[in-house]
């Protein structure tokens, strides 16, 4: 193919026939259609994206891109098309077909195995089954690198949140595709690993890290790969934002393209560009426009996925580009170039119109299936079993029943029984939906309803199997708890489906109240299990036994049964960080650590504080700016607190503090403050603070989790994050020591000001009407027994005493119910203070406002409940109401959750006061990070 100052062949001097090179479409139907016919001939469109909704079966799938080929051969294309999937496994697969293709786990379950020699052959065999197909180019590998694990979309279709892991397993199946034949196509540039999601699908997802953070994290698989022989590159619609760079689109940005993944990467394949269909891209840019763009910033195909209008406009908008001199022909020919580079290498028409077929796929098929089974055995891990439960057949006598739980879940790609629902669902209807139309999809019900046939057929006893919903815990289930000698739950990212994790919880919650005839008290045993991403409860200590499939296919559950009964022995690793303590190297001082005095240390904690918040860069808001000696010192009956300096026992001076509190009634130890004076850092005084504060949790009897950041007091809700470069130093440092903070939630305290002059949102006094609760708000001890009974469906630390305190204190706090209209059970609850009140000496916001102030915290909204945020908005509407009367001008809600819809409270007149990332760990696994 020709090299860079080579003479193209004389066939390239038509631009229409060029210009086709640098398109990838896609189209709707499982046959060729008039459009991509036209697409083919008339415009000579070069590549083809082909997805589920195109896919019916190894034999369809096989015919159709033949035809495909046809079309272009016969219409004089020079080269063949290149025709490419996404082929990930797990719950992303384009291509399914139960008899011919195997179904394999997903790149993280694959990371799970630790084998990226296993890692290859799955890659290889992959892409044997599609090539036998006829494509010739997968997009793959995903080489995102999960520095948000809770909160990405992505889940497990990354290998985890380790760069140089990423890398390894990134280049391991890279490299298997490449040995069978296919174009290997790196995702998502320059990283879909910690996108910030604003809400609105004209939003673009944001990517907030610098060029220099990206480099250390996001770009090490993408620029290791690109060494091994990375043939083309996707590159993201999303948005850049931090200081230098600010980018509305990275896959339109000559900053990104050019200069990062060309120049600096030193990146010569393909670049493809994200979907240039997407809402956010079409509405602010334009189709036409938006692919002149993405030319210009050095893509060499531009991405279009189904829209036959919006495609002619993207060609038509090229040529107007060239026409108008915004693209030189040099450019045109740059990529022209590296597509026939990368065609030369993946196909010719002589393997494009002789694809091996269903023959050679039935020859695979003996040692793929192996190789699935293999994959899958390896990669079960089980996290936790503390109490012992594996296998089931030590625990539960031949005669016992076995409960099963699982959710209702959206339908997830490939499973062994999915034509047969498929044929069921669609017999008799016109248009199926197009998860049915694949035929490659299976409803997670159905596969469930396997799992329990499955675990049936390797017991005597009867296995007991029903669903669960947003509804929560109903009776069904808790007479099925209490029959049952022992419960499994399946969960499927309950970090996002909210409702998992409060019905997993209240289980566990019901598990741990049993009793035995005699009413001596007896555990019962509880097995969660996660099948899709691992986070879900990998740091949550009350979940004594865990276990991850990392997908919900046949093939994994299947995996998942040997594992309860025995019969294989699990063999899987959590991947990345978030199984390992990272330590730290270099030489440290050893300070003398002394008990907080507060007579003696009082007002150096003052002059302490103080200095670190004029300390903090202007465009910084200390969490400090209000704090006192005073903020930290809760004399709380039911939480014991120990506090901890290093000072200067001849001046008297106090060089850090930190604050601890064990809250016994969760059986958390938090660090509630941890701060140091800035000119004194780096000298190892934090460290020294941090190891003593755990020494001293460790020592409570009853201590099954430690946590960073405290809602009593609530200076610091966890690792403030408000400005992007304190936030990494500080993720950094905490992650060195030991904690995990991939496993972060996100918290905040908001604020409205103005409330002389606030009015409710229009509409909202009808939408609560309709929600079918009453509100109302009550003081003293009195009404304390339903409101704690109703708490206890949430076992966040600190929740109960922040109740205790407000319902004690009836002269200056309160309690806002929600209760359900028909029986008058309590949905939901916040608490109501006001400045007088003791809560307010510890949320040092309700003084740095300086001006009248009310506030509301710790919202707790029942599991079972559907209407949350019109709950969410009763309650905190009432809060304003009271506040609003009291004379105050604003309202602060404090410890909100983070990654919540805002939209509601936006709309209320709520402003982000203080942005944290609250980090949780198991007690039980803590490795101290020793001084070296």
């Amino acid at each position: 193919m020709p090299a860079k100052d080579s003479k193209l062949d004389p066939v390239w001097d038509d631009l229409d026939r060029t210009l086709g090179q640098l398109f990838m479409m896609g189209f709707d139907g499982t046959t060729v259609t008039p459009q991509i016919k036209t697409l083919i001939e008339k415009h000579h469109l070069g590549s083809i994206l082909l997805t589920a909704k195109n896919l019916r079966s190894a034999e369809d799938t096989t015919r159709l891109v033949y035809e495909l080929q046809k079309i272009a051969h016969d219409a004089g294309h020079p080269v063949p098309l290149a025709i490419g999937v996404d082929q990930e496994n797990g719950g992303v697969n384009s291509l399914y077909d139960e008899i011919y293709i195997r179904q394999y786990p997903s790149a993280m379950g694959m990371a799970a195995t630790g084998s990226t020699e296993l890692v290859f052959e799955v890659a290889k065999a992959t892409a044997e089954e599609i090539a036998s197909c006829g494509i010739n180019w997968i997009f793959g590998p995903c080489l995102d690198v999960l520095t948000n694990a809770r909160n990405q979309p992505l889940g497990v279709r990354t290998t985890g949140d380790d760069p140089q892991e990423v890398s390894a397993y990134g280049v391991a199946f890279m490299k298997g595709y490449k040995e069978a034949g296919l174009a290997t196509l790196g995702k998502h540039f320059p990283s879909y690993g910690n996108l910030e999601f604003l809400g609105s699908a004209l939003d673009v997802p944001i990517i907030t890290e610098s060029l220099e953070q990206l480099s250390l994290s996001a770009l090490v698989p993408f620029k290791n790969a690109i060494a091994q022989g990375l043939d083309s590159v996707m590159v993201g619609g999303c948005a850049m934002s931090s200081a230098g760079l600010n980018v509305m689109h990275a896959c339109l940005s000559d900053q990104v393209v050019d200069d990062l993944l060309r120049r600096d990467l030193k990146f010569n394949g393909v670049v493809v560009s994200e979907c240039l269909e997407m809402e956010a891209l079409s509405h602010n840019i334009g189709v036409g426009g938006g692919t002149v763009m993405a030319v210009n910033a050095g893509c060499d195909i531009v991405l279009l996925c189904r829209s036959f209008t919006v495609q002619q406009e993207a060609i038509a908008g090229l040529k107007l580009g060239i026409e108008n001199a915004m693209i030189s022909r040099d450019r045109i020919q740059q990529s022209l170039r590296r597509v026939l580079t990368m065609k030369s290498k993946c196909t010719s028409w002589e393997k494009a119109l002789n694809p091996p077929g269903i023959e050679h796929l039935a020859n695979l098929q003996p040692t793929h299936t192996s190789l699935s089974t293999k994959a899958y055995n390896n990669s079960i891990t089980v996290v936790r079993d503390k109490s012992r439960l594996l296998p089931l057949t030590n625990i539960l006598e031949p005669e016992e029943e076995l409960l099963l739980l699982t959710p209702l879940v959206k339908p997830l790609a490939a499973s062994a029984a999915s034509r047969a629902l498929s044929d069921t669902v669609t017999s008799g209807s016109p248009e199926p939906a197009v998860w049915e139309r694949s035929a490659s999809v299976m409803s997670g019900e159905r596969v469930f309803r396997e799992l329990g046939r499955s675990l049936a057929r390797q017991r005597n006893g009867r296995v007991l199997h029903t669903s669960y919903t947003a509804n929560g815990v109903r009776p069904v289930h808790e007479n099925l708890i209490s029959r049952a000698s022992a419960v499994v739950i399946l969960t499927a990212d309950a970090n996002r489906n909210l409702y998992q994790h409060g019905f997993t919880k209240h289980v566990s919650m019901i598990c741990n109240m049993q009793y035995t005839t005699g009413g001596e008290k007896r555990e019962k045993p509880l097995i969660v299990v996660s099948v899709s991403s691992p986070y879900d409860f990998a740091m949550d200590p009350s979940i004594p036994t865990y276990i991850c499939t990392y997908d919900f296919t046949e093939t994994a559950l299947n995996s998942l049964v040997k594992v309860l009964y025995g019969d294989i022995n699990p063999a899987g690793n959590l991947p990345g960080t978030i199984s390992q303590s990272q330590k730290l190297h270099q030489s440290r001082h050893h300070w003398l650590v002394e008990n907080f005095n507060e007579e003696r240390d009082a007002n150096a904690l003052d002059a302490l504080i103080k200095t670190v918040t004029e300390g903090s860069s202007p465009n910084q808001r200390s969490e400090l700016s209000s704090a006192s000696s005073n903020s930290f010192l809760l004399n709380h009956a039911e939480v014991t607190e120990a506090h901890f300096v290093v000072r200067n026992s001849s001046t008297q001076a106090l060089y850090g503090f930190c604050s601890t509190y064990f809250f016994k009634t969760t059986g958390t130890g938090a660090i509630g403050a941890l701060f140091v004076d800035p000119a004194r850092r780096k000298l190892s005084i934090g460290h020294s603070l941090h190891n003593r504060a755990i020494r001293t949790l460790l020592q409570h009897e009853g201590i099954k989790r430690f946590q960073i950041g405290t809602r009593l007091p609530s200076i610091f809700l966890g690792i403030p994050t408000g400005h992007s470069a304190e936030r990494k130093r500080l993720r950094s440092w905490f992650s060195n020591m030991g904690w995990n903070t991939a496993l972060s939630r996100p918290v905040c305290t908001m604020v409205a000001r103005n409330l002389g002059t606030w009015s409710p949102p229009e509409g909202m006094a009808k939408s609560l009407a309709s929600a079918g609760a009453e509100f109302d708000l009550v003081y003293g001890w009195e009404y304390a027994g339903p409101v704690l009974d109703h708490i206890k469906t949430n076992n966040r630390q600190g929740l109960a005493e922040v109740y205790k305190l407000a319902l004690q204190d009836s002269s200056a706090a309160g309690i806002i119910r929600a209760k359900r209209a028909e029986d008058g059970a309590i949905v939901g609850t916040v608490v109501l203070y006001f400045a007088q009140s003791r809560m307010s000496e510890f949320v040092p916001a309700m003084k740095d406002l300086d001006e009248p102030t009310g506030g509301i915290s710790s919202p707790v909204i029942s599991p079972a409940v559907g209407e949350y945020s019109t709950l969410m908005q009763g309650l905190i509407l009432l809060g304003m109401r009271q506040i609003k009367g009291q004379g105050a001008t604003a309202c602060v809600l404090d410890y909100m959750d983070g990654d919540g819809n805002f939209d509601g409270l936006s709309a209320m007149g709520f402003d982000v006061l203080h942005n944290f990332e609250e980090v949780s760990c198991d007690a039980a696994t803590w490795t101290m990070v020793p001084p070296s």
